[in-house]
C-alpha cells in the first residue's frame, strides 16, 4: 500500500495531530483569551482526535510497523529513541477514542466554564503525552512522555478553582505523582548504572553480556520501575491518588484519567517488562522471575479495589475504586507472561483495555451528566432518575453490567479472554489458577455494587420529587455511542481481536 512509501517520520502522524490540536486551541486562546466559543473549541478538540483515530487506525489496518517483508517491521525514529509498531498503534487509537469522547461531552458539561480553551488544550497536550508513551522505546523517552501526559493532568484535575474539592485533589495528585516520578527516575539510574544504556533492546542486550554481580541493584531499579507504572496506572499499593483526584476533578477528566492514563500507563508497562528484561536472562541475574511482582499486584490489586468500591456511599468514588480493581484485571496480562510466550493472555488484558476505554468512560460521563443535572453524589441521590432520562439510564444499565462482566456485553467477552488466558498461563505457573479464581470471585463481588446502581435508578423511587430532566446533546450522543460501542465491540469486530494479537506479538516476537 501507498502507505509504506512516506518517509518515516510520518509514522508518528497519530501523535503529531493530537499535538497540533493542542498548539491550535492555544492559538485560539491567544488571540482571544475570553473565548467561550464552546462549538469552536470542542469541535476542534474532537476533529483532532477523531483525525488522529483515523490515521492510527489506517496504519493499523495497512499493517505499518508489523513484521513481515512488505511491511518493513516496527518503524524506528531517532535512533530508536521511539518505535511505531502495532502496539503503539493500537493504544494510540484506544487514547483518541477517550479523548474524542470526553471533547464532545465537555461541550455541556462546561458551560459558562471560564477556562473552556484552556481546558481542551490541556486534554489535547496530555493525549499527545499518552500517544507518545505508546511509541516511546527508552526509559528517557518514557520519562519525557510520562511527564509531558502528567503535567496538563494536574491541572485539569484542579481547573474547577471555585472548587475546593477540585483544588485539593489537584494539589495531591500533584505531589503524589511528583513522588512517584523522583522514585521512577531514581529506578532509571539503576538500570542504567547496570546496563549502560537507557534504551529497551540495549539494556536486554546487556543483560546477556557481562553484568554478573550487579543482580541486586538490578532488581532494586526494577522494583523503583514498578512503582513508578504502578502509579500511572493506579496499582495496589500506589493507588490512593485515584479515587481523591477522580472524585475531585471534573467528571469527564475523571473518565479521561481512568480510561486513556490507565491505557498509556499499560502500554508503557508491557513495553519495558517485555523488550528491555527477558524472563530468562532477568531471572538468572536477580534470582527470581518478575512476573510474581505482577501475580501478586493483579491479585491484591483488584482485591482491594473491589472490596473497597463494595463500601462506598458515592457513585463517582465507586467508579474511582472500581477503576482500580480493573488495573488488576489487566495486570494479568503481564503476570501471565513465560520463558516460551504469552501473546494470549497479553492480547486479553489490550482487549479488555479497549472494551474498558468504552464502557468505563460511559459510566463516568453519566455522572458528569448527573451533576449537569445537579444531582448529588450518592446512590440514593440516583433513586429514580430512569423514570425522567431512561436512554441515559439504560446506557448506564449497559455500563454497570459489562463491567461486571455479564453477557452478552463487551466486557463479559475480555474478561471471558482473560480468564481463559489466566488457566492457559497456568501450565506454565501454577500461581496463575490462584489469578483466574481472585479474577471470578472480585467479578462476582463487583456485580454487587454495580447492580446496586442500577437498582438506584431504574427500582428506587426518588427520595425528593424531580422536574423534567435536560438533555444536553454532546453529553448524550457521547454516553449513547459508548453503550453502542460496548456492545457490538467484540462480538461485532472480529479485526479488533486479530489486532489485540498483532500487537501482544510485536513485543512478545
Amino acid at each position: 500500500m501507498a502507505v509504506i512509501e512516506l518517509p518515516d517520520w510520518a509514522a508518528l502522524a497519530p501523535a503529531l495531530i493530537l499535538a497540533g490540536t493542542a498548539m491550535a486551541l492555544f492559538l485560539v486562546d491567544s488571540i482571544s483569551p475570553r473565548s467561550t466559543n464552546r462549538g469552536l473549541l470542542a469541535g476542534t478538540a474532537a476533529v483532532g482526535s477523531l483525525a488522529s483515530l483515523g490515521v492510527a487506525a489506517w496504519f493499523l489496518a495497512a499493517g505499518v510497523g508489523s513484521f513481515g517483508l512488505e511491511t518493513g517491521g516496527p518503524i524506528e525514529l531517532f535512533d530508536g529513541q521511539l518505535v511505531v509498531d502495532q502496539l503503539a498503534l493500537y493504544f494510540t487509537i484506544v487514547v483518541a477514542i477517550v479523548t474524542a469522547l470526553v471533547a464532545v461531552a465537555s461541550y455541556d458539561y462546561l458551560q459558562d466554564h471560564t477556562y473552556q480553551a484552556e481546558y481542551y488544550s490541556l486534554v489535547m497536550l496530555a493525549a499527545t503525552g499518552m500517544a507518545t508513551m505508546a511509541t516511546a522505546n527508552s526509559l528517557a523517552t518514557i520519562f519525557i512522555a510520562l511527564e509531558l501526559s502528567s503535567l496538563p493532568s494536574y491541572a485539569l484535575v484542579a481547573i474547577l478553582k471555585d472548587n475546593r474539592g477540585s483544588v485539593e485533589a489537584g494539589l495531591k495528585y500533584f505531589l503524589i505523582g511528583a513522588l512517584s516520578s523522583a522514585i521512577f527516575v531514581y529506578g532509571v539510574s539503576l538500570v542504567y548504572g547496570v546496563t549502560g544504556s537507557l534504551q529497551l533492546d540495549a539494556i536486554a542486550f546487556a543483560l546477556g553480556g557481562d553484568v554478573d554481580g550487579f543482580g541486586g541493584l538490578l532488581g532494586l531499579g526494577m522494583l523503583m520501575l514498578i512503582a513508578g507504572f504502578a502509579f500511572k496506572t493506579a496499582s495496589v499499593p500506589f493507588h490512593f491518588w485515584a479515587p481523591e483526584a477522580y472524585e475531585g476533578a471534573p467528571a469527564p477528566i475523571s473518565a479521561f484519567l481512568s480510561s486513556a492514563s490507565k491505557a498509556a500507563g499499560f502500554v508503557i508497562t508491557f513495553r519495558v517488562f517485555t523488550t528491555a528484561f527477558p524472563l530468562s536472562e532477568t531471572a538468572a541475574l536477580i534470582g527470581f522471575d518478575w512476573t510474581w511482582a505482577f501475580i501478586i499486584l493483579a491479585i491484591v490489586t483488584m482485591t482491594v479495589g473491589n472490596f473497597a468500591a463494595a463500601t462506598q456511599d458515592k457513585v463517582k468514588r465507586m467508579l474511582a475504586y472500581s477503576s482500580i480493581g480493573h488495573a488488576g484485571y489487566v495486570l494479568i496480562g503481564l503476570a501471565g507472561l513465560s520463558v516460551d510466550g504469552g501473546e494470549f493472555v497479553m492480547a486479553a488484558a489490550m482487549m479488555h483495555l479497549l472494551v474498558y476505554g468504552f464502557m468505563n468512560t460511559g459510566a463516568f460521563l453519566f455522572v458528569a451528566l448527573a451533576e449537569y443535572w445537579g444531582v448529588g453524589r450518592t446512590f440514593e441521590d440516583y433513586n429514580g432518575l430512569a423514570s425522567r432520562a431512561p436512554v441515559a439510564c439504560a446506557a448506564m444499565a449497559v455500563f454497570m453490567f459489562s463491567l461486571a462482566g455479564i453477557p452478552p456485553f463487551g466486557g463479559f467477552f475480555s474478561k471471558f479472554f482473560l480468564f481463559f488466558g489466566a488457566i492457559e498461563a497456568a501450565s506454565a505457573n501454577s500461581a496463575m489458577l490462584v489469578v483466574a479464581v481472585a479474577l471470578v470471585v472480585n467479578s462476582a463481588l463487583s456485580l454487587y455494587y454495580y447492580s446496586r446502581l442500577v437498582k438506584a435508578l431504574w427500582i428506587e423511587e426518588p427520595v425528593v420529587p424531580r422536574d423534567a430532566l435536560a438533555q444536553p446533546i454532546g453529553l448524550y450522543a457521547a454516553i449513547v455511542f459508548a453503550a453502542v460501542m460496548t456492545v457490538v465491540i467484540l462480538p461485532g469486530f472480529g479485526p479488533i481481536v486479530d489486532a489485540a494479537f498483532d500487537a501482544a506479538s510485536a513485543v512478545l516476537a
